[in-house]
C-alpha cells in the first residue's frame, strides 16, 4: 500500500471543516442559509471529505496533477464505507 498523501488529505479535512464551521456561525449569529445555500455548502463539505478518503491511496504527484476523471471520482460519496444499517 502506498504511503498516504497527508499533506492533501489533511488541506480536504481543514475544507471541510471551515465549511461546516461558517454553517455553525452562520446559525448562531442569527443568519442561518436558506435551503439552497444550506445543500452547496453541505456539499462543498462533503466533497472535500469524499476526496480525503478517495484519494487517500494514491500518489500525492497524481494530486498535484488532478485530471478531470479524479476530480469527478475522489469528490463522489465512498463506496467503499461501511455504516451500521441498524
Amino acid at each position: 500500500m502506498p504511503l498516504m498523501p497527508w499533506e492533501a488529505i489533511v488541506s480536504n479535512i481543514a475544507e471541510a471543516r471551515e465549511q461546516l464551521q461558517e454553517i455553525e456561525s452562520r446559525i448562531a449569529a442569527g443568519d442561518p442559509p436558506d435551503d439552497v445555500e444550506f445543500q452547496i455548502m453541505m456539499q462543498h463539505a462533503y466533497h472535500h471529505l469524499n476526496f480525503a478518503w478517495n484519494m487517500r491511496n494514491h500518489p500525492l504527484e497524481r494530486y498535484a496533477k488532478l485530471s478531470d476523471e479524479d476530480f469527478n471520482s475522489w469528490g463522489r460519496f465512498p463506496n467503499d464505507l461501511e455504516f451500521d444499517k441498524d
